[in-house]
């Protein structure tokens, strides 16, 4: 499992890769992906294009990113799930969080 984040769109945009198995391992990973970025941020994406699993811990970590982007302000998206993935964020609510797309 590898985390990968990349500014986009002048700064304003944090793009999180995420490649493999989204679980409890990759928690100090994802979390160090966000936390140290510069306050210029003000658009969130997760791309899981490479992601091939996701557990509950892995729904806590993206409940955290919410968090830390602005909470119901934040502008944080999902994008590029595969079927198995999106199922479990459609039967956890996530849609009602963030835009998955």
């Amino acid at each position: 499992m590898t985390v990968q984040a990349s500014l986009a769109g002048n700064g304003q945009e944090l793009v999180i890769k995420i490649d493999g198995r989204f679980d409890f391992s990759a928690h100090q990973e994802f979390r160090d992906a966000y936390e140290g970025i510069s306050a210029t941020v003000v658009r969130y994406t997760v791309d899981m294009a490479g992601t091939s699993y996701l557990d509950s811990s892995a729904l806590g970590m993206l409940l955290l990113l919410r968090d830390h982007a602005g909470g119901d302000n934040a502008n944080v998206k999902i994008v590029n799930c595969n079927q198995d993935v999106r199922k479990i964020l459609t039967i956890s609510n996530f849609e009602q969080l963030f835009a998955i797309q």
